[in-house]
């Protein structure tokens, strides 16, 4: 991919401008054009990997997914193509859209690119093509979606048959029908779930917020978009830490091989405005982000996207994962919606969160704490509140960062009697610097757990029951990685639990004793060159509380860190309510207060 040198004026961190965007997304539409059918109906991408949805929707998805990069980037002449490949497709070459099909989604993407260049691609089509365009696309109306984000492609599919007045009493019933659905997911501080559960992820920006805010702005309807635009901008505030210094969005969560489709939310706040950043951050975010993975082996020699994250990498892929499924990173280039002259592309490039200041940063409806460090741009994720078993290990580990990925042995995982699985996972509050919760561990045990950060250093407690005494238990930290360090101390525990036993994730080990058992220890990720020991930047001093009858196993940790507060937590046994299982204090609030979790 050739792209235009850097400009250091403009953008003094990534040299990335509106030049290079628009390079980007030309290359790419150049890229795949080799690969459409002879009637350009059908986008055949090489691999030999279907998805599950087979050939034929996979081509329907190689189609859909590079119009909407035609779409964001106002290509006539590859829209004129496109225009030709939907003539074609509608004429019985698409399969057609059903309950639960991959072509519900796939409409929902040629439905907004219409919808943003109708004067561009439907206008210019004969009644006879939009006839049949339009009742292909008439079908998401009524087809049952998944009830996750899937209820937003009725939705998105709705606005552009209601714009064009076709069935738009049907139309409008699918708007709201799938709004108001979705308003059973919206948690608060601009968070949804992705679905019933607590599965929080990326689909938040890309998903639960891009169709709705999209939707409002395209029909002006100013309610909603003040609604849903609120809601984009309160997310914002909590998602502009997502990003590190070198660009790398958090890894955690699925369908990570959508790559800078993490620019949604940037973008969007940008173009509706909705946004807390300045538009020198929210370029600087978003060029970061493409930046990233164009240095690193996303795209391959011929110019195609590829299956993974950095380059080819089936453990980032799911069962609907096709040849052209990263081609939803099309999204990111929402922000070519903007025109030249908008300061969002004229701004001076600003440095990010993660740039500015170490921080911890509490994010309560998911219950994460974010732990950012400025000196080497890496940002952790203290995860005490996501969950989705169907995807494990990309919600059920208890720290993410944008420079690790999830090991196959298990990192940031408490494993009782040899059994990492982390499910149940109840979330017990975050504050300032500290996030708690439970869950259910091998053979039924109960762990609750709390995570204390302060700059790079953590302190990380586990209070094991349920467990018979002997029980082996493994307390995992970061995995290895070239280029950073991950360390794990021991500081509490069984009397076995001293020494440091090596592997792709470090791991601390000893066995359960009668009753509660804790099991304390220090961990730290770091890019730094020469950090200083781990052991001097924090000072732990465990005591437990007399047994009584009718004792929950409650124990006090005392955590005073060198630069920073004095730190007491109480943490008790998983037979306590959740109100009084971990309380948190501080100085600050010595004589009234705990922070109850």
């Amino acid at each position: 991919m050739h792209l235009p040198p850097p400009d250091p004026a403009l953008g003094p961190r990534t040299g990335f401008t509106r030049a290079h965007w628009e390079a980007a997304a030309d290359a790419l539409l150049a890229a795949v054009e080799p690969y459409a059918t002879e009637d350009r109906a059908l986008y055949h991408l090489p691999g030999d990997r279907e998805s599950w949805s087979g050939r034929l929707s996979d081509g329907l998805e190689g189609y859909a997914r590079t119009l909407l990069l035609a779409a964001f980037r106002r290509d006539e002449t590859a829209l004129e193509r496109y225009a030709e490949g939907l003539a074609a497709g509608v004429d019985g070459v698409w399969p057609r859209v059903e309950d639960r099909s991959q072509p519900l989604v796939e409409a929902a993407s040629i439905a907004l690119a219409l919808r943003l260049t109708r004067p561009l691609l439907w206008d210019r089509l004969d009644d006879r093509v939009r006839q049949r365009a339009a009742a292909w696309l008439g079908d998401a109306l009524t087809a049952e979606p998944w009830p996750c984000n899937w209820e937003l492609f009725p939705v998105t599919v709705g606005g552009f048959l209601y714009a064009i007045d076709w069935r738009p009493e049907s139309a409008r019933k699918a708007i709201d029908r799938g709004l108001e659905r979705i308003e059973q997911w919206y948690v608060g501080d601009g968070w949804y779930t992705d679905g019933e559960g607590r599965a929080f992820d990326y689909y938040n920006g890309w998903a639960m917020h891009l169709y709705p805010v999209l939707h409002a702005w395209l029909a002006d309807d100013r309610r909603l978009l003040d609604l849903y635009g609120g809601r984009l901008s309160r997310h914002l505030a909590d998602y502009a830490r997502l990003f590190g210094g070198d660009g790398a969005p958090m890894h955690q969560g699925r369908s990570l091989t959508y790559r800078f489709a993490t620019t949604v939310p940037l973008w969007l706040g940008a173009l509706t405005g909705h946004t807390p950043l300045s538009p020198g951050e929210t370029r600087r975010l978003a060029s970061g982000a493409l930046k990233y993975f164009l240095e690193r082996g996303a795209v391959d020699e011929r110019g195609l996207l590829t299956l993974g994250w950095h380059g080819p990498d089936p453990a980032v892929l799911q069962g609907y994962s096709g040849p052209a499924s990263p081609y939803w990173a099309s999204k990111g280039f929402l922000g070519l919606l903007l025109p030249a002259d908008h300061e969002v592309w004229t701004a001076r490039e600003e440095p990010g969160p993660t740039e500015r200041a170490d921080a911890v940063t509490p994010v309560a409806p998911p219950n994460w704490l974010v732990q950012s460090t400025r000196s080497d741009g890496l940002v952790r994720l203290h995860n005490h509140g996501s969950e989705d078993v169907r995807y494990d290990p990309y919600y059920t580990r208890l720290a993410y960062s944008t420079v690790t990925a999830p090991s196959p042995a298990y990192d940031n995982s408490v494993a009782v009697g040899g059994d990492p699985s982390r499910t149940g996972i109840e979330p017990l509050g975050v504050g300032d610097g500290w996030v708690a919760s439970r869950h259910t561990a091998g053979g039924g045990a109960r762990v609750t757990s709390v995570v204390l950060a302060h700059g790079a250093a953590e302190v990380r407690a586990h209070l094991v029951t349920g467990a018979e005494p002997g029980t082996p238990v493994a307390v995992t930290g970061w995995a290895a990685r070239e280029g950073v360090r991950a360390e794990i101390l021991p500081v509490s525990g069984p009397a076995d639990f001293l020494s440091v036993t090596a592997g792709p994730a470090d791991s601390l080990t000893g066995t359960v004793a009668d009753g509660a058992t804790l099991f304390v220890a220090l961990a730290r990720l770091t890019a730094e060159p020469r950090p200083v020991p781990l052991a001097d930047l924090v000072c732990v001093r465990v005591e437990a509380e007399p047994d009584a009858e009718g004792s929950d196993g409650a124990h006090e940790i005392h955590v005073r860190w060198r630069s920073g507060p004095e730190v007491t937590v109480r943490l008790a046994g998983a037979a306590v309510d959740a109100r009084d299982a971990v309380r948190v204090r501080t100085p600050r609030a010595a004589s009234r207060a705990e922070e109850d979790a």
